[in-house]
Parts: structure tokens; C-alpha cells; sequence
């Protein structure tokens, strides 16, 4: 499978040359070409298969990918390590009172749709924590995203084994040195939007945006999992190591 740059569609047509191609529900392995929004859409895609997916990086920054070669594939496919991730659930009802639901494997984000800062409430498993944070917008990151958007807006990252969520705020006005918070896997979290009229905020789940929030609540989905491959020495592990000291 490859994404629609030219890039990653010349490496599946020299792949599919070399090693032919079936159908992903007849894989034994899925072979992902692109970059790492590729790989996130093909882990959606594929996640009601048993077969894990390998990416070969023919995109830009490539954190979930490994490095891209015609010549070897079955011998890297036969000695890679797998990784299993659970995403995340997301929940969200919009001003219409409709529901939207959707996974991520990176993060949920809330951000301010208008010229004003963002007004959320966040309570942690029925208990209002947080009775107003004033911001640009808030996120909930599993650990394989942590490097992503969570890093970005100064986020910790975390280690791929780690049961811990990170979430974090996006440009925090008030209260102004609050930086986030590390919550159990099991945490279910509730943003509320205040003031949703003046104030509007949407919600985005590894691309997947809803306009017009009311309120959203986001937990760890176990039921799930994602298997990706890695090289060996070369796994999301060791990745999120060597990103925190680069």
C-alpha cells in the first residue's frame, strides 16, 4: 500500500515487481509506503486484520516508518520486532447535539476555532480537575504520539511501554504555568467547552476534525491494537529514547 506521492507509488511498483502483492486481507504482512500520516491511515484502515504493518519511509519525517530498500524486504520482514499500541476513543458531541466518534493512535487535540482563547473544563474520571483552563487549545497523546503534536506544544515524551497519557495545553494563558498532567492509561477524560458560542473550539483525532464542540471525553480503547513492525535496534522504543536527546 502506498500514499498518492509519486515517490511512494514508483516504490510500489518496483516492490510489486520484485515480490508481487495480494490483497491486505490475504497479507501476511502489510508493507506501508509513505509517511507517517500514511501510516496512521493504514493502521485505521487495517485494524480489523490480524496482519501487522511494516512502513518503509517515502514521505518526510517517517517516525513510524523504517528506512526505505528494494533489495532485502523478506529478510527485514522475517527479523522485524513488533510493537503493539492501543488508540485512543474519542467521544465528542457537537452545539447541534449531534455524537462524533472517532480513533487515534496520536493524540485527540481541542483548539479555539476563533479570534478568542478557548475556555475548557477537564475533569479526570468524574472529577472536575481543572475548573477553567484558558488556552489555545488542549490535547490527550498516547505514548507512540507523544513525540508528535504533544512534544510540539512541550509535552513529555514517553516511553512506548509506558501506562501513562500525557495531556497537555496548547499556549496556556491561564492558569499560566500549568503545563499538563500524566494520567493513568485507564483515565477517561471530559473536556467541556465554556462560553461554546463566543468561544468555539473544534476537535481533531489523528485528522479527523469536528467542528462546533459542546463537550468531548476520551479514554485508552484496549480492545484495539495496532502491530507495527520495526527493525531491529530500531523500534518505537529506542525511537522515543534518542528523540530526547537530539
Amino acid at each position: 500500500m502506498a500514499s498518492e506521492a509519486p515517490v511512494a507509488q514508483t516504490a510500489r511498483a518496483a516492490l510489486i515487481g520484485r515480490y508481487g502483492n495480494v490483497a491486505p486481507r490475504d497479507a501476511d504482512v502489510i508493507v506501508a509506503l509513505g509517511g507517517d500520516g500514511f501510516m496512521l491511515r493504514t493502521l485505521h484502515a487495517t485494524q480489523q486484520l490480524e496482519a501487522p504493518v511494516y512502513g518503509m519511509n517515502r514521505g518526510t519525517i517517517g517516525f513510524l516508518m523504517n528506512d526505505y530498500s528494494e533489495t532485502d524486504l523478506m529478510d527485514r520482514l522475517k527479523a522485524a520486532e513488533k510493537e503493539v499500541i492501543n488508540p485512543l476513543s474519542m467521544r465528542a458531541v457537537d452545539q447541534a447535539g449531534q455524537v462524533h466518534t472517532a480513533l487515534a493512535i496520536n493524540e485527540v487535540s481541542l483548539l479555539r476555532a476563533g479570534p478568542q482563547a478557548a475556555k475548557l473544563k477537564i475533569t479526570v474520571d468524574g472529577r472536575v480537575r481543572l475548573a477553567e483552563l484558558v488556552c489555545d487549545g488542549a490535547l490527550l497523546a498516547t505514548p507512540a504520539g507523544s513525540t508528535a503534536y504533544n512534544y510540539s506544544a512541550h509535552g513529555p515524551i514517553l516511553p512506548i511501554g509506558a501506562d501513562v497519557l500525557a495531556l497537555t495545553a496548547i499556549a496556556a494563558f491561564r492558569p499560566r504555568r500549568w503545563r499538563g498532567a500524566l494520567l493513568p492509561k485507564t483515565a477517561k477524560v471530559r473536556f467541556d467547552v465554556i462560553e461554546p458560542d463566543k468561544r468555539p473550539v473544534m476537535a481533531d483525532a489523528d485528522s479527523i476534525s469536528i467542528d462546533d464542540i459542546d463537550w468531548v471525553e476520551i479514554q485508552s480503547d484496549s480492545t484495539i491494537q495496532h502491530r507495527i513492525l520495526f527493525d531491529p535496534g530500531h523500534g518505537l522504543e529506542e525511537r522515543l529514547i534518542s528523540e530526547q536527546f537530539t
